[in-house]
């Protein structure tokens, strides 16, 4: 018996699941208990992207792992194991608690080539997916607009921030602020600002996809994480988003109401943190304020 084949049949009999992703992030091996414990197929997810949420990693809080922050995309770029305890989205829809250990692989030349997470189930115990998402509403969501709120926002930001620095996927940071809210409220009362948020919120997200992040930031100010293959895309988006708000209408008895967004819009550099990026778009939207209003301002 080969090295090889001999490697596989032990593997394959272990009761840990075992996985391993390269450097593009996507699945190319899944051993047998992988298959048992998830209820997925080796067929079903080899060339997947884990990227893509097919298991849905989250963590004790609720959060999912490929948003703000995955264990398996930070082994690749430090080197470093890991090990947690996290819930995994069985095929069937119930979450499973389960231990990993994630590890680097490295080629010949000892360059970090993937890496590989071994996994079993950490108690007997099985949740309903519908009361994890339920929580993981209320940590991550804004209840007003239903949209991602600043918390998850800034973990989304840290996680793009990682993979950029990993793999230099470039993306852009809106900061949108919606005009005139103030006198709005003072005008038709504060529940007509709440719909406008809602209507504001409810067109974005409809326009919104599933690789990128629109949220509230606080008040009437929002925040947009987009992917991007170059700089040129930063103003498109920007541009959409503005003129989508400004063809919204905000029903108020027997007319409808408008409203217009100012936008500043950036992309993020390697040398920038959190605060940076986002200061540097917030001061680009107060640029479009400055000029008139309804609105983007690209750097």
């Amino acid at each position: 018996m080969k090295n090889e084949e001999l490697y596989l049949s032990i593997i394959n009999n272990l009761t840990d699941g075992v996985y391993y992703v390269n450097k593009q992030r996507n699945i190319i091996f899944w051993n047998k208990a992988a298959e048992v414990i998830t209820g997925y197929s080796a067929e079903e997810v080899i060339g997947q992207n884990c990227g893509e949420n097919l298991l849905n990693h989250i963590d004790s809080e609720g959060r999912p792992l490929c948003v703000v922050g995955c264990p398996l995309l930070s082994t690749m770029i430090d080197g470093e194991q890991r090990k947690a305890e996290v819930f995994l989205r069985h095929k069937d829809g119930q979450r499973i608690p389960i231990s990993v250990n994630i590890f680097p692989i490295h080629d010949a030349a000892q360059e970090i080539a993937g890496a590989a997470e071994v996994f079993s189930l950490s108690s007997t115990a099985v949740y309903e997916d519908n009361l994890v998402e339920s929580l993981t509403n209320m940590a991550m969501y804004d209840t007003l607009t239903n949209l991602p709120n600043r918390i998850y926002l800034q973990s989304f930001l840290d996680y793009k921030m990682k993979e950029y620095k990993r793999f230099r996927t470039p993306f852009a940071v809106l900061f949108l602020d919606i005009d005139n809210f103030g006198a709005f409220n003072n005008e038709y009362g504060h529940d007509m600002g709440d719909m406008v948020l809602q209507k504001v919120a409810e067109t974005i997200r409809n326009n919104t996809r599933q690789i990128d992040m629109f949220g509230r930031w606080g008040g009437e100010e929002f925040v947009g994480i987009y992917s991007i293959k170059s700089e040129l895309d930063a103003p498109k988006i920007a541009e959409k988003v503005r003129m989508l708000v400004a063809n919204t209408e905000i029903p108020y008895g027997e007319t409808k109401l408008a409203v217009t967004v100012s936008i500043g819009a950036t992309v993020y550099y390697g040398n920038d943190d959190e605060k940076s990026v986002i200061d540097r778009a917030d001061q680009l939207m107060y640029k479009s304020k400055q000029a008139g209003k309804n609105r983007i301002s690209c750097d």
